[in-house]
């Protein structure tokens, strides 16, 4: 289970978006929260204006990775109370992301362990609902190894609409629907998109993420951590849409790649991972890791 030794701070309604505010303050204040320094371009490629961040931080988080493997440690089990922001119901907590690109980026992670391969469930969808639509934004979920998961230990991420832009919903804007489901002729990869009514609530949401899989033929995992390479997936949306990539690899010419990088945000770690992703361009990147349509 989760850490006990931390105050727990019951979920209240219309809390969210100042219990992040303050947490992160005192994130930083105590050094718990370690923000990862970028500065970006803007790499237009297939009618997307791609944000392209080069990592100039990137070997703390890397690090901390290789001790965290040496240790064989669970970083949510205790989590570090310095990131705990609040509980968002008895099967999930709401924590700051200690390595975070943009501000009050948080995770939904699951109290007890669940693996992060596993199929969403309701109460997955119940502790996200409960979340976007208090601080909207940006909510994915990387299925495992392939599809850029760091930690094997179940999380969804939400990065607030105030820190980020999505240059990807202009390609989702543009999707031909057939039955409910939604590809868009501007993504050169496998995809399925489906769109969320206003009224929609867990229930619907989980109904949708399963016929997405479904109709990607993404298999049920057996739970392993390993898992396969072709039930590797990214989740991704927002409160009006959800879509699902199915991965192949997690990296390209060694630039790796998780949800964010199909919401329109990629990151390299130097020049000249900047340069290279220049010379093939974000979209052919994207087609290398993800799965032929």
């Amino acid at each position: 289970m989760c850490d006990r030794t931390a105050p727990r701070k019951p979920w209240q309604s219309s809390t969210l978006w100042s219990k992040l505010q303050t947490q992160t303050r005192h994130g930083l204040a105590t050094a718990a929260l370690k923000p990862i320094d970028t500065q970006y371009e803007i790499v237009a490629d297939g009618g997307v204006d791609f944000i392209v961040r080069i990592l100039t931080n990137l070997n703390r988080k890397a690090q901390a990775g290789k001790i965290q493997a040496k240790k064989k440690t669970n970083p949510f089990l205790p989590y570090d109370p310095n990131l705990y922001v609040t509980d968002i119901s008895d099967t999930h907590v709401c924590l700051l992301n200690k390595f975070n690109v943009v501000d009050h980026h948080f995770l939904i992670v699951t109290r007890a362990f669940e693996s992060q391969i596993d199929w969403l469930h309701l109460a997955d969808f119940a502790a996200l609902c409960r979340c976007i639509k208090e601080v909207a934004g940006l909510f994915f979920y990387n299925g495992g190894p392939a599809a850029g998961a760091s930690q094997p230990h179940k999380h969804l991420q939400l990065v607030p609409q105030q820190s980020m832009d999505l240059p990807i919903e202009i390609a989702v804007r543009a999707a031909n629907f057939v039955g409910g489901i939604g590809q868009s002729p501007q993504l050169p990869y496998a995809h399925r998109i489906a769109q969320l009514s206003s009224n929609d609530g867990p229930e619907q949401w989980l109904q949708h993420y399963r016929r997405l899989l479904h109709s990607l033929n993404i298999d049920d995992p057996t739970g392993n951590w390993v898992g396969t390479q072709r039930d590797a997936y990214n989740l991704l949306g927002t409160c009006d849409w959800l879509m699902v990539v199915p991965r192949r690899q997690d990296d390209y010419l060694g630039i790796s790649v998780n949800s964010l990088g199909f919401a329109g945000s990629l990151l390299v770690k130097n020049q000249e991972q900047m340069d290279q992703l220049k010379q093939i361009g974000p979209m052919t990147l994207l087609k290398e890791v993800g799965q032929t349509i």
